[in-house]
Formats: C-alpha cells, sequence, structure tokens
C-alpha cells in the first residue's frame, strides 16, 4: 500500500490524516496559552494546580511540552520520507496526540498526585517516538539518522532528570533542563544543517542564481563536532571559563557555515530566510552563553537567545513550512506569515533585554505578547490548513516540505 492509498483509506478527520497536522495545531495553541498562564502566574495568582513550581513549570512547559510535540510532528512526517515506509496516521496518530495531552495535563493539574505517575504520563509520548524511530531505522536500515535517535533518548532521559530535579527543588537550572536544551539544539545543528542550503538551493536555482550554498562537507562536520563539545561543556559546568570558550568558538563556527549558506540572496521570499535567521539564533546563542560564563551578560538573557530564538524561531519556521508543502499548498509565505516571524524576534529581543533590567516586568510582558501573537497568530493561520483535507497536489516533494 502507497501513503497516498492508505491516505484514501482514512475516513476520519483531516487533523489525523498526517503527523504534522495535530501536533503542529497543538504546538502552536499550547506555546500561546502557556506564555499566558505564564504571565498570570507571575503576577502571584495561582490559578491551576500545577505539578511544579511556577518557574519549573515554566520551562518545563516550552523546552518538554511545546518541543516534544513539534519534534513529534516534524519525525512523523520526516522519517516517512527518510525510510520510504508508511506515516502513522489515522487512530494511531490519534493515540500519540493524546499521549502528549496527558502529559500535558499531568502537568498542569497534578499537584498532590505521586510524582512517579506525573513523571509516566509526561514521558509517554517521548518514550513511544523513541520507539517509533528506532522501528522506522532499524527496519528501514537508515542508519544515518541514528544520532536523532541518539538525541532523542536524551532528550527523554533529560526530561525524567527534570522531573526528578523538580522534587528536589533544583531543576531550574539542573542538568536535566540544560541537557534536554543541548539535545534540542544539536537536532537544529544536525537536520538545520541538512534542510537550510537544501531549501535555499532549492529556492535559489529556480531563480538562476549563479551563487549556490556550499554542500555538507568535513568542514560542516567539524563545526558539529565543535558543537557538540559546546554543549557537553554547558550541560556539565555551564559558568565555567572552559564553557565559554568552547561556547564562544562554536558560536563563531557557526556564524562561518551560516555564511556559506547565501541566506543574503534570500530576502524576497520569507519562508527560506527565516530559516536563516533561525540558525543565525543558534550561533548567537552560543555567543551570548559563552558571554554570560564569563559574566559579561545575564545567563536569563543569553540562554532565552537559543530558547526564544533558535528553538521558537526554527520550529516555527519548519511548521510553516511544512504544513504548506504537505498540505498542497505554494510554498510561499504571505505578510501575516512574515509578521509571525518578526514578532517572534521581536519577543527574543525583548527577553535579552528583559535579563539586563530583571525589575522591569514591561519587557517581560512586551516578549510574551510578541510570543503570544507569533503561536496565537499561527494557529489562527494555520487552523483550516492544519484540519482540512489536502489540496490538489502543487510542484512541491514531500522532502521540500519537511
Amino acid at each position: 500500500m502507497t501513503t497516498r492509498q492508505q491516505s484514501r483509506q482514512w475516513t476520519g478527520p483531516a487533523l489525523f490524516s498526517y503527523g504534522f497536522r495535530p501536533f503542529f495545531l497543538f504546538s502552536g495553541l499550547w506555546a500561546a496559552f502557556a506564555m499566558v498562564l505564564w504571565i498570570i502566574l507571575l503576577s502571584g495568582q495561582d490559578p491551576l494546580p500545577i505539578a511544579f513550581s511556577p518557574t519549573d513549570w515554566h520551562v518545563h512547559a516550552f523546552v518538554f511540552g511545546y518541543l516534544s510535540a513539534v519534534i513529534a510532528g516534524f519525525l512523523l512526517t520526516a522519517v516517512p520520507n527518510w525510510t520510504g515506509r508508511l506515516p502513522v496516521m489515522g487512530w494511531p496518530l490519534a493515540g500519540l496526540v493524546g499521549l502528549w495531552l496527558l502529559g500535558r495535563l499531568a502537568v498542569l493539574i497534578g499537584a498532590g498526585w505521586p510524582q512517579w505517575s506525573v513523571a509516566a504520563l509526561d514521558l509517554a509520548l517521548p518514550l513511544a517516538l523513541i520507539a517509533f524511530l528506532a522501528r522506522e531505522i532499524i527496519t528501514g536500515r537508515n542508519w544515518r539518522n541514528l544520532p536523532v535517535l541518539g538525541l532523542m533518548a536524551l532528550f527523554a532521559l533529560a526530561n525524567g532528570m527534570f522531573h526528578a530535579e523538580a522534587a528536589q527543588g533544583a531543576a531550574q537550572d539542573g542538568y536535566g533542563l540544560r541537557l534536554g536544551l543541548a539535545a534540542v539544539l544539536m537536532l537544529i545543528a544536525l537536520i538545520g544543517g541538512r534542510i537550510v542550503p537544501s531549501f535555499t538551493r532549492n529556492w535559489l536555482a529556480k531563480r538562476q542564481a549563479t551563487r549556490l550554498p556550499v554542500a555538507f562537507n568535513r568542514a560542516d562536520a567539524t563545526v558539529n563536532g565543535v558543537t557538540g563539545l559546546a554543549l557537553l561543556a554547558f550541560v556539565a559546568a555551564p559558568y565555567g571559563e572552559m564553557t565559554a570558550s568552547l561556547c564562544l568558538a562554536a558560536g563563531l563556527a557557526n556564524i562561518w557555515r551560516l555564511a556559506r549558506w547565501q541566506g543574503w540572496q534570500t530576502g524576497p521570499e520569507p519562508l527560506v530566510w527565516v530559516l536563516h535567521a533561525a540558525y543565525a539564533m543558534l550561533a548567537l546563542g552560543f555567543l551570548a552563553v559563552g558571554a554570560a560564563a564569563l559574566e559579561l551578560m545575564p545567563q536569563s538573557g543569553a540562554r532565552h537567545v537559543w530558547l526564544s530564538g533558535a528553538l521558537g524561531l526554527m520550529t516555527l519556521a519548519v511548521m510553516t513550512r511544512a504544513s504548506l508543502g504537505h498540505a498542497g499548498l505554494a510554498l510561499t509565505a504571505s505578510r501575516p506569515v512574515a509578521a509571525l516571524y518578526l514578532a517572534l524576534i521581536a519577543a527574543t529581543v525583548a527577553r535579552l533585554l528583559a535579563g539586563f533590567a530583571p525589575a522591569e516586568l514591561s519587557l517581560m510582558h512586551l516578549s510574551a505578547t510578541f510570543w503570544v501573537l507569533a503561536f496565537g497568530g499561527f494557529s489562527l493561520i494555520y487552523w483550516p490548513i492544519l484540519t482540512r483535507p489536502k489540496h490538489a497536489p502543487k510542484a512541491v516533494s514531500r522532502a521540500q516540505a519537511t
């Protein structure tokens, strides 16, 4: 049975016809809702019996709650392209969405529940994704994606560590949070290092550009190696001089890597330049965290260059692009979608500045407002795209969309 035949046999809601649909939609809704709730918690109110302290809940809601849904949507859509096997769809897909919702509910109202039950519900989806990814890689003999499986395993381990550290009151800057953040940043370096130059090359080639992105070579592998070392140092000793040196080196190395991808030629198409902007946030985040390790800037603001900038913008870029391509729509961003990208960049800048003035909550509120506009806007604009049947196919391959 082909993917098209399998899709035609599905008679249920279009939302569950492909992995990106429910997970991207719920990712956007959750990102907006969680930020609104965080502002309420900052005001001193406690409307829900959350399982963690307010600060711990905030970081967990985005690093492990939001990102787990985005990663699920991406992998369930991309892995069939990588392996040539059938995607997960229909009620099995609905079951995976249910696991994610149970995890969010457990953390949201789990105060007083046994700690193991909250952790078990929250870890159900990441463990299911690991099993899915391992099966697809082994069955399809797609060994080149074993690093993705390893990073997913680290991400799940980090979530479990976060729960254990939260029980001891040490999760806000614990190993679990740093390991989870490092695992996803490394995913951006690995997968972003494939898709950013690839999509840029496709777009430039259609316009008969003479200068195209440099293909992946040993230099890129070296940059990935430096990136991995810097992230390991960040997890082990975030405030050490060695960490500062490695992060500064990784930041410069990734800026050099990004410069080889011809991003300055992509200005007319937001769907392409946003990928370059997001990868730039990864590089700038290394520089900021390195500077923070040397006490040249606050840690909180520095890390949000990664959290809001690299992770937030790259996931928004991937969700907007993949949703259009797999829904059979043209790969071009409208002005409202471009405005979403600009809103998220503004949220990152405001949050960085807020780190220098922690007593000035107006910058925090401004950053949160831009964040809600970005992801609330995504949910509103993409609701019909994600919940309705696929349009007549355009001249876009599945690999280009993902």
